[in-house]
């Protein structure tokens, strides 16, 4: 009877230690991260029947983060595989800027169609190595 209440003490101490050292042990003792990007259009230009934005409107992105406090919206655009619009916002309380992108025009798109991707970026290590991490993503379509 000692013996059985032993192997199960020894069991049960084994089974809520090693469960123990998976919750602290995953992902290097960090907790796990989770982020996501979605587009949003916000401007009275019409949206064409997809809904997807037109040349000349202005988007904005539902943004979620728990990897930073301060995160950064990369948004970039193409024409055939040339660089036509390049910015970006501050995503968090008290950044300067409005959390908009306005479609064009820029001195390198003057109208067309063009295909966009918005990066969620992490820039809390830019200083130390000169590198941000990309958190999230989203691709979407212009149309002329």
């Amino acid at each position: 009877m000692f013996r059985n209440t032993v192997r199960i003490a020894w069991l049960v101490g084994s089974l809520m230690l090693a469960t123990s050292a998976m919750a602290f042990g995953a992902a290097g003792g960090k907790n796990a991260t989770s982020s996501s990007i979605s587009l949003m259009t916000t401007s009275t230009a019409a949206v064409s029947a997809d809904s997807t934005p037109t040349y000349g409107q202005s988007v904005t992105f539902a943004v979620s983060t728990n990897a930073t406090k301060q995160p950064f919206v990369h948004l970039t655009c193409s024409q055939d595989g040339s660089l036509v619009l390049e910015s970006w916002q501050a995503w968090f309380y008290g950044a300067a800027g409005t959390q908009m992108f306005r479609l064009g025009p820029s001195p390198a798109w003057q109208g067309g169609a063009a295909e966009c991707t918005a990066f969620l970026e992490n820039w809390d290590s830019y200083s130390k190595n000169g590198k941000t991490a990309v958190l999230a993503s989203t691709t979407f379509v212009v149309h002329a």
